[in-house]
């Protein structure tokens, strides 16, 4: 019973796809065995090294620094955010206390008296000043609103709205304005300050009364979040009676009407599709058509609210009686120099305090003092910036994903602070009316009060009511506590209306926050989203932000989880280059596993979840095997990569692990490699063939971008609906095959591919490594490259690269019309060559962004590439990417209006800025040229047609070589000449300093060279992580004129090589070839020799004559006499010998083949059976070979036609499949749909190319005509640009402009005349330093400024992306178990997964230190290795392992969590509860699921321990592996293998077999 239920267990378990199979053990064709026999003599150890890879090193002090970054983030936006918070709304107040007319306020008599009291009354000029201070606060985010809407709409686009979207917008607004001005021009001049401060909590029922509208039957606890909402609502109506009950004024009447038009204007956020209500739900419907129509219509709402504002001001004016022109007419008064009358009045007996100024008497005495007019500006420009500033940290808050500590906290404690410090503000003042006096102008202050303690408020002014305002407002904005939007997310995503109410500062930011009606998922539904997505290939779910609920019904949740296809293409590569390959995908394996884990084992929710797998596409994968001509065999690059991959994993895991031994598939374009990683991700291996399919870097893209989006996606059996979802939640990361990363830096590319769905490509910061100069060189111009030029490209337009060593590109994209279609594109014409095979990543961006797709950098996402060491290959590389870029940008901006009307992110004057720097590229060499000129002439003491002289004769050399020599003699003369530039240029730096000294600082060289190296600097300690980039600036500076003329000139040149020109080895050629190679190379010496001196006068005779008479004399020369032919009967005998010698070798292979038919070559059988079976009596005979080709079948049947050679089948058993070299792995083949694909493909697009000795002569004669028009194009520009300026240079004198700055003064003194001369000199700026100041200059600020701009995003994305643990930010007693777990889910789930130490192996660098060698235990050590039982090498069988062993009460050194693996006793008890939580869940559905076909007996082992089956056991008696294994029916996840083992402790495997397989197998 148990036995037959542990193979029903293995079929259905959801653990059963390879976890249980040991990966540290080497898996062999046909044996049981799992574990390697340890020889007593053979126990001594070697662990991988602790090597950290360069992306490891940079981001362990990284950690810790962003870490300390985020607590200050969390601290200083906390704090700004409230504090500019209090002062917007204070000077609110103050402004409105000086707008109700006739206001008397009490006087300091320091300077008018100090035995004497006065009161002052504000005139009408200094009302109509604050008057337009309000305006203005009001105008200026209205000004904003209308910028943005411009910028958008012209430089992006916007859709009309409707004219019902119009109108509701219209009304809505208007009616917002005129409440703004009733409450601010009416209603708060007449209330106290403080009551007006606690009257704007009471501004929020119209959202208030739609919120509770909008709530439907899937809100949970729906009942009592109705009852709290007409709470709330009710809490908010008595904000409307309090005050004008309480206080004598009609005006007050006019509350609720005011409250109502504001609060309308937060409407959009309160309306939903999903209401009950039917015009709650057709709101709903117009909110989400206004958000693609909301900046076209706002273009005008901002003017039109501001002229709204300022009639509303006039009408409240001619309300008051007085004339509405004051307001203009006055202007100037208010704002200029003018006097306040200050009255005296009576003493009152028994103080100095007046208790009532509207009683006191008037002495009649009264003095004018100077207004401070300016105050009004002041306090204005006041509130204006702290309204920008809470506004602006607040969103930085929201991006970075602080907003409940750091956005809601202070904005809800905004008021009580105000009204707090107001009350203590207006109790100070009342006792001391002097207390302000030089602070603040004595005739202004806030309208106080009658009580000044909060606890008489409380009590006699009903201001208790006032709490309930704050919280029922507290409650209708509840939604900015919890948010739930991504990393940087956009603004348009986090607020309604993209800009704010620079008035009600507070209430704007909660209200026009966004509301995520995207329900939260929590851990207890995820079994239901399980259940919904049975069906598919995926295991888990993740969470999305961006849903608004609009998506239709057929798309599942499985369909929006991120999918990332890692695509590398390899060629070539050495073993340092793919071990550091090999590292990157192991990490991105081991995250996905503990991502995936954490999800299936402890119900977390994890919002950065992402389903994985590697492909690698291996160029040029195949040679002529040793043995035969006829035979392919993997070439040593692949067989390298199989070498490496254990121990790149054993490096990543820190112990000695063996990954199983790769899958291998015939196909038609060659063959694949499959492992199973040990996170269970899949390594997929693509063998290229060039000789089936064609090779090159942008044909293997073609494969996989057909094959992953076209076969794999577009294929599936589902609706259009779940296609288009999966489309965009499918992204190709694109590698080469020497890159390093982190998982981190794949996370921060995805956070912008979810921030923004227009992003077709996002590519990281590379860095080069390497050693030697030209690497030096490299580090600083990757670094200016990245720091400067993409940051900008990023900033003001789009990326115009993504390069393909590490870049993402959605999959929605590459699948548009003119993208992958146009991708296919084969050269036919020699400009594609230049444009599409040599710059493939350029031209694959370049397709995107025309049609319409954004390319984005993330400077924060780090990876490291091996750059060109030499000079030789270095110049290669740039060969093929100076040609590529110049061809790629300039088809870019010949249609620059087609791009510009179809792409958002691409502006005129982000063309303009492309053409400046492609009018830079292309007279770069002139520039260097004049340059050079004018340097030898300042640094050499010579003329300028001299030094001209001197510069032109290298550079016409080098032009003369690179025409007529071979490319290595070129290289040569590169090289020479950058060495002696590089000296040169060291004299030329040596007198410019010279120089500098001599004209001063001012002068404009010194000027651009100190403004240059301060941007370099400044760049670069911005970016303190790449700060020692700019050391190697000195090497950049001495190889200008070797990059910047000599390369141009190399690159133009030989624009007509298409030969890759990096990574070049010699590959095996047949014999045929080689026989063709000599006979041709013995022709060429022939010739050669004929045509020489020696061979004329020998008589070499070259027709293969001979003549019936024939004569010479002495050998130097011959004659012929009746000449006929040479006979060839020679020759005829020598080819006969030769055909008979190999016939008489393949007799002799035949016979050794029968007497030793079992041969490590010869001897390879073909079986069928089952795959992984494990002994031999399938009844598997060799299969029956037919014949051997006709033409050889005659010659050996005569012999041995017993034993025929064996015939092979690329698709079923090609050579190299039986390569022991790759391991003796399982032997699969690929589906008929998927053969057919392939096939298809092939047959269309990726045939290879067959050498058309014509069409390749045409394309190199098209080659060379573009390459002789580029050069004379490009030379005939230069030449003229050099003559105009050099000539210009020569008339200096004449045609100059006088430098402003750095002039000399000289003073002389006439003896003769007695008179003192003064004259000075002035710099001249001649037409050489016009050019680099005007357009240099110009770039070097555009660059600078969008470098700072893209630092604060970056560092906002580093922000985002770090977590704080909960010792950081919040001690973990003040967490709930859940939320500690949650929270620190993955960390914990690495850590349990880790396969080091996973057999309490944790001495294996016991006693390493210098003071412990004489006490390490090494012999027990040793002794423990040999006695282990087996290694489990998955990653979650590891976490299984661990974490249903783990005790809580045993403390954190139980054996499972030794000391190097420590949990806090909180952490142990809440994975404890998880763990129990889940296994009752499991439990729970397998008892309702199994019925009467329970194969566990689940009823009899709660009872009692009877038929328990010999596994761990859980504290309930059950076992772990039945807890967790799926109830009969369930579904297996086909993205893995299924199982060829049971979760047990012994050393067997049971091996389940397989029907209707095949595997090769060598019998010994």
């Amino acid at each position: 019973m148990a036995t037959s239920g542990g193979k029903r267990r293995e079929e259905g378990s959801d653990n059963s796809d390879d976890e249980l199979t040991p990966l540290a053990n080497e898996i062999y064709g046909g044996s049981t065995r799992t574990v390697q026999e340890t020889k007593g003599w053979d126990v001594f150890r070697e662990f991988p090294p602790k090597q950290d890879s360069v992306s490891m090193e940079t981001q362990k002090w990284l950690e810790c620094t962003v870490r300390f970054m985020k607590v200050l983030a969390y601290l200083i936006t906390f704090i700004v955010v409230l504090g500019s918070g209090v002062i917007a709304k204070g000077t609110v107040l103050f402004m409105t206390s000086q707008l109700r007319k006739d206001r008397r306020l009490a006087y300091c008599n320091r300077n008018l008296g100090r035995d004497k009291q006065f009161l002052v009354s504000l005139p009408d000029e200094e009302r109509i000043a604050w008057m337009w201070a309000v305006l203005a606060s009001f105008a200026i985010p209205e000004i904003g609103t209308l910028i943005r809407s411009v910028r958008i709409c012209f430089f992006k686009s916007s859709k009309r709205p409707s004219f019902t979207q119009f109108v509701v917008v219209f009304i809505a607004e208007s009616l917002h304005t005129i409440g703004m001005a009733l409450l601010f021009f009416v209603i708060l001049p007449e209330l106290d300050v403080v009551k007006g401060a606690m009257i704007t909590n009471c501004l929020c029922i119209v959202p208030a009364i739609l919120g509770l509208l909008s709530r439907n039957s899937r809100d949970n606890k729906r009942f009592m979040k109705v009852i709290v909402d007409m709470v709330a609502i009710a809490a908010q109506v008595t904000g409307f009676i309090v005050w004008p009950l309480s206080e004598d004024k009609p005006v007050l009447w006019l509350i609720p009407i005011a409250s109502l038009c504001i609060s309308l204007g937060w409407w959009e956020n309160y309306v939903t599709r999903q209401s009950p209500i039917g015009i709650i739900k057709s709101l709903g419907r117009l909110k989400d058509e206004l958000n693609a129509s909301r900046y076209y219509t706002y273009r005008f709402m901002s003017i039109w609210k501001m002229v709204l504002f300022m009639v509303c001001i006039l009408f409240s004016i001619w309300m008051e009686g007085d004339e509405p022109s004051m307001f203009f007419n006055m202007f100037n008064t208010g704002f200029g120099p003018h006097n306040i009358v200050v009255e005296e009045v009576q003493i009152t007996l028994g103080g100095t305090i007046i208790p009532d100024l509207a009683n006191v008497t008037l002495t009649g005495d009264w003095v004018e003092v100077a207004a401070g007019y300016k105050s009004a500006l002041y306090v204005m420009c006041i509130q204006i910036f702290a309204a920008y500033f809470c506004y602006i940290f607040g969103k930085f808050a929201c991006k970075i994903l602080i907003q409940g500590f750091s956005y809601a906290f202070p904005i809800n404690l905004v008021i009580p602070l105000v009204v707090n410090l107001l009350i203590a503000a207006c109790g100070i003042r009342k006792g001391d009316t002097c207390f302000f006096h030089g602070t603040v102008p004595d005739y202004l202050f806030f309208e106080s009060p009658p009580v000044f303690t909060l606890s008489d408020f409380i009590t006699r002014q009903m201001a208790w009511v006032w709490l309930l305002w704050l919280l029922s407002q507290t409650w209708i904005t509840i939604h900015i506590w919890t948010p739930k939007a991504e990393r940087l997310a956009s603004t348009e995503k986090l607020f309604v209306i993209p800009m704010y109410n620079g008035l009600l500062i507070d209430q704007s930011m909660a209200l026009n926050r966004k509301r995520d009606d995207q329900k939260d998922v929590k851990t207890e539904d995820l079994a239901e989203i399980e259940k919904e997505k049975g069906d598919e290939y995926y295991e888990t779910i993740s969470v999305h932000t961006d849903n608004t609920g609009s998506s239709p019904k057929t798309v599942k949740s499985s369909d929006q989880i991120t999918r990332i296809y890692a695509c590398a293409t390899m060629w070539h590569e050495t073993k340092d280059e793919v071990m550091e390959f090999l590292k990157s995908i192991l990490r991105l394996d081991e995250d996905q596993c503990a991502r995936r884990v954490a999800q299936k084992y402890l119900r977390v929710v994890d919002p950065d979840y992402y389903e994985f797998e590697t492909h690698i596409f291996l160029d040029d994968a195949f040679e002529i095997s040793d043995h035969s001509d006829d035979d392919s065999q993997v070439n040593r690059f692949v067989k390298l990569l199989v070498d490496t991959i254990d121990e790149a994993a054993s490096e990543v895991h820190q112990t000695n692990i063996r990954i199983r031994p790769p899958k291998k598939y015939p196909a038609p374009y060659g063959g694949r490699l499959t492992w199973v990683l040990p996170g269970k991700t899949k390594m997929i291996c693509h063998l290229k063939d060039k000789a089936k399919i064609r090779h090159r870097k942008r044909w293997s893209q073609v494969m996989y971008m057909y094959y992953l989006l076209g076969h794999r996606l577009m294929e599936l059996p589902i609706s259009v609906d779940r296609k288009e979802v999966m489309a965009e939640n499918t992204y190709l990361l694109t590698l080469d095959g020497d890159i390093d990363f982190q998982p981190h830096a794949v996370r921060l590319l995805i956070d912008l591919m979810k921030k923004n769905k227009n992003l077709g490509a996002a590519c990281g910061r590379i860095h080069p490594v390497g050693s030697g100069p030209m690497v030096w060189y490299q580090l600083f111009e990757y670094a200016i490259g990245h720091w400067l030029q993409k940051a900008t490209e990023h900033m003001i337009g789009c990326v115009l690269c993504s390069p393909g060593c590490f870049s993402l590109f959605r999959g929605k994209a590459l699948m548009d019309d003119n993208v992958m279609k146009k991708y296919t594109l084969r050269s036919d014409e020699a400009r594609h060559y230049v444009q599409y095979d040599r710059g493939e990543d350029r031209w694959l961006c370049t397709l995107l962004l025309q049609r319409g797709y954004r390319v984005e950098y993330s400077a924060a996402s780090d990876a490291y590439t091996h750059c060109p060491e030499g000079f030789s290959e270095f110049y290669n590389q740039r060969r093929r990417w100076v040609p590529s870029t110049i061809a790629n940008i300039m088809d870019l901006l010949v249609d620059y209006k087609h791009t510009i009307k179809i792409n958002d992110n691409i502006s005129t004057p982000y063309i303009a800025y492309q053409m400046m720097l492609m009018g830079g590229t292309i007279l770069g060499p002139g520039t260097i040229f004049l340059m050079l000129v004018g340097a030898f002439v300042a640094a050499f003491r010579i003329d300028n047609w001299t030094s001209f002289e001197y510069n032109l004769y290298p550079i016409m050399t080098f032009m003369f070589v690179c025409f007529t020599m071979k490319s290595e003699i070129q290289l040569l003369v590169a090289q020479i000449l950058s060495t002696a530039y590089a000296m040169i240029m060291m004299a030329v730096i040596v007198g410019t300093a010279l120089q500098l000294g001599e004209d001063g600082i001012g002068s404009p060289s010194a000027i651009f060279l100190i403004a240059l190296s301060s941007s370099f600097f400044i760049a670069a300690c911005l970016h303190p992580q790449e700060f020692w980039c700019i050391v190697p600036g000195i090497i950049y500076l001495l190889s200008i004129p070797s990059m910047y003329l000599l390369l141009i000139l190399y690159s133009i040149i030989n624009l007509n090589v298409v030969s890759w020109g990096t990574r070049e080895v010699q590959t095996k050629k047949t014999k045929k070839e080689m026989e063709e190679e000599k006979k041709a190379a013995e022709e060429a010496k022939k010739t050669a020799k004929q045509k020489s001196l020696l061979g004329f006068l020998s008589g070499v005779n070259s027709n293969g004559e001979e003549g019936s008479i024939e004569f010479s004399f002495a050998g130097l020369f011959k004659c012929l006499l009746c000449t006929h032919p040479k006979g060839n009967e020679e020759k005829v005998q020598l080819l006969h010998i030769a055909s008979t010698l190999e016939k008489l070798e393949k007799k002799l292979d035949v016979v050794e083949r029968s007497v030793d038919p079992h041969g490590l070559n010869r001897g390879r059988k073909l079986s069928v059976g089952h795959r992984g079976s494990t002994n031999g009596d399938h009844g598997l005979n060799p299969l029956t070979e037919g014949p051997e080709d006709e033409n050889d079948s005659d010659s050996e049947t005569d012999t041995l036609s017993t034993s025929p050679r064996e015939r092979r089948d690329d698709l079923i058993n090609p050579y190299w499949i039986e390569d022991p070299e790759l391991k003796k792995g399982e032997v699969d083949f690929l589906s008929p749909s998927e053969l057919s694909f392939w096939k298809d493909l092939i047959d269309k697009y990726l045939y290879p190319i067959d050498a058309n000795k014509e069409e390749q002569a045409r394309i190199s004669r098209d080659l060379k005509e573009l390459r002789d028009s580029s050069v004379f194009s490009f030379f005939m520009v230069n030449a003229l640009f050099v003559l105009i300026v050099f000539l210009l240079q020569l008339n200096k004198d004449n045609i100059h402009i006088k430098w402003p700055f750095g002039v000399k003064t000289n003073i002389t003194y006439d003896e003769v005349t007695q008179e003192v001369l003064i004259s000075k000199e002035y710099l001249q700026l001649e037409p050489i330093g016009l050019v680099f100041v005007f357009f240099f200059a110009l770039i070097l600020v555009i660059q600078f400024s969008a470098m700072l701009f893209h630092r604060f995003g970056t560092l906002s994305h580093i922000l985002a992306s770090t977590e704080l643990n909960w010792f950081c930010a919040k001690k973990s007693e003040d967490l709930s178990q859940d939320a500690l777990l949650d929270k620190n889910a993955i960390a914990i789930v690495k850590d349990l997964q880790k396969l080091n130490g996973l057999d309490d192996d944790y001495d294996n660098d016991s006693g390493s230190g210098p003071h412990n060698v004489g006490r390490r235990k090494t012999i027990h050590n040793l002794e423990k290795a040999r006695q282990k039982k087996r290694n489990i090498g998955t990653l979650d069988v590891a976490f299984k392992k661990r974490f249903f062993n783990m005790n809580a009460n045993e403390g954190p050194g139980t054996p499972v969590l030794n000391r190097k693996m420590t949990l806090r006793r909180e952490t142990l008890k809440a994975l404890e509860t998880r763990r129990n939580s889940v296994m009752a869940e499991r439990r729970k559905s397998q008892m309702q699921t199994l019925g009467a076909n329970n194969e566990y007996g689940v009823t009899g082992m709660l009872n009692n321990n009877l038929g328990v089956p010999r596994h761990r056991t859980s504290t309930a008696n059950i076992s772990v592996k039945d807890v967790f294994a799926e109830p009969n029916g369930g579904q297996v996840n086909r993205g893995y293998e299924t199982s060829l083992g049971d979760d047990d402790d012994t050393n067997s495997m049971r091996l389940q077999p397989r029907q209707n397989q095949v595997s090769f197998q060598r019998y010994q």
